[in-house]
């Protein structure tokens, strides 16, 4: 099995530019590319599965536990050629400073991965070798295989990294990679926007490709990914025979406002037995005829004149949920179903209305990070009592005296550190700013099937 993990000194240092230029170097080899990315990244993933014509996976280890994560790569994988898994964060960067908590290194010692490491080697020599040793020596059960060297303007700057790299840590040197700002990628409050917004993708990343075969011997990763197979022991197939439904649908909405999603959710779905029937919040008239409705993250802070103009869709939606059809949906599916979106001008635009409240837009990321939401009451998708783990990243609060359905809590070394409510619950509809990896509590699932069974 092929596989390996690009990872990181440190955020910013060029790790996803260079993961999804080897991506698309391997793609037009013709290899099949299975793409991962650790932690609950979003966006990342969207260029992934662009290049590859592969769903990217996402590998949280806050949300999944180990033999779950192994799961995901042992299915997904099956006939990939190679997999390719960018890090998060530093690779020792993780949920607090316990170096397998969250970290892209722990991910890398679960799958087995030989690690690819990328540094910053601008206006560096010899000290590019103490930074990599630094690397190699935190955790020596970490497989540190090669290291990339990034913005280095010339070969002999290059060769000077390499001979100094090589020579004091033992780790081989695979290339290098010049500052270039042809191949930067547009950005937004919370990261890359989405592929499904850009145009001319397939030439920037051909010539991204063009340029990481000029510089980096892929040949060489090609070789370093050999590793073993891994297995996993999590049963899936019981729960999906348990809870399986006939003659059921599913509407889910994706557009350019609405595509956050991770993919084994939609497939799980499928797998119990729900036809998917996507659909545009932006652009069609009315929400598909459907059991239940799935409504992901996003941005519509960005097309809020589109969503307001698009009345139709609105009152359908709303007639939906007056008809007790069970909606579901996440952060800014929850802008969507509020009353009212202000966005960054302090413009009003009128949202679906089943919650009362406003979504107004703020300067900083409010809740950032992992937490845990225990239901207060019974929802579509727990149970009173009942916890979901994930994760919030939101440029936005919702303003509203609707009572809240969740008691969240973010911990740390087991401690609490920070308690708040949020979510809102009303008949067969939910709403709240947390993003869930269904995966990391099925019974969730099975709470929600049940409402449409009703």
């Amino acid at each position: 099995m092929k596989k390996i993990l690009i990872a990181g000194t440190n955020s910013g240092v060029g790790k996803t530019t260079i993961s999804l230029g080897i991506m698309q170097a391997l793609t037009k080899r013709n290899l099949k590319v299975q793409p991962f990315k650790v932690g609950p990244d979003y966006i990342d993933p969207s260029y992934h599965t662009f290049i590859t014509g592969r769903y990217s996976r996402n590998l949280d280890s806050y949300m999944l536990e180990d033999e779950k994560i192994k799961y995901i790569v042992k299915e997904a994988s099956k006939d990939a050629d190679i997999s390719v898994v960018e890090g998060v964060m530093g690779l020792y960067d993780g949920y607090g400073i316990d170096l397998n908590d969250c970290t892209s290194s722990y991910t890398s010692k679960i799958l087995k991965a030989p690690v690819i490491l990328v540094i910053n080697a601008k206006a560096m020599a010899a000290s590019a070798a103490a930074m990599v040793l630094g690397y190699k020596m935190l955790d020596r059960d970490v497989n540190i295989k090669g290291v990339i060297t990034n913005n280095v303007k010339s070969e002999s700057h290059y060769k000077t990294l390499k001979s100094a790299i090589e020579k004091y840590t033992g780790i081989e040197v695979l290339g290098y990679f010049p500052p270039n700002k042809n191949f930067s990628l547009e950005s937004r409050h919370l990261g890359l926007i989405p592929s499904v917004e850009m145009d001319s993708l397939k030439q920037k990343f051909d010539n991204l490709a063009d340029e990481i075969e000029k510089y980096i011997d892929v040949d060489r990763i090609i070789a370093l990914s050999e590793t073993e197979e891994i297995e996993s022991n999590f049963d899936l197939e019981t729960f999906i025979n348990k809870h399986k439904v006939e003659n059921k649908s599913i509407a889910i909405a994706y557009d350019k406002a609405f595509n956050f999603y991770y993919r084994e959710n939609i497939e799980l779905l499928e797998k119990l037995g729900l036809k998917i029937k996507y659909f545009s919040p932006m652009k069609d008239k009315e929400v598909p005829n459907a059991d239940y409705i799935y409504i992901g993250g996003g941005f519509p802070e960005i097309f809020p004149q589109e969503l307001h103009d698009n009345k139709s869709m609105r009152e359908s939606i709303l007639n939906a949920h007056r008809k007790n059809i069970p909606i579901y949906a996440e952060c800014g599916g929850l802008m969507y179903l509020g009353e009212k979106l202000e966005n960054q001008n302090k413009e009003l635009f009128d949202m679906v209305g089943i919650f009362k409240g406003t979504s107004v837009m703020t300067s900083s990321l409010k809740r950032f990070g992992y937490c845990n939401g225990k239901a207060k009451v019974d929802t579509v998708l727990a149970k009173k009592g009942q916890i979901i783990k994930g994760h919030e990243f939101h440029h936005s609060i919702f303003k509203s005296n609707e009572p809240c359905a969740y008691e969240m809590t973010k911990e740390k070394g087991g401690v609490v550190i920070d308690r708040w409510d949020g979510g809102y619950s009303i008949g067969n509809t939910l709403a709240t700013y947390l993003h869930t990896h269904f995966y990391n509590n099925l019974d969730c699932i099975a709470n929600f099937l049940e409402k449409g069974n009703k």
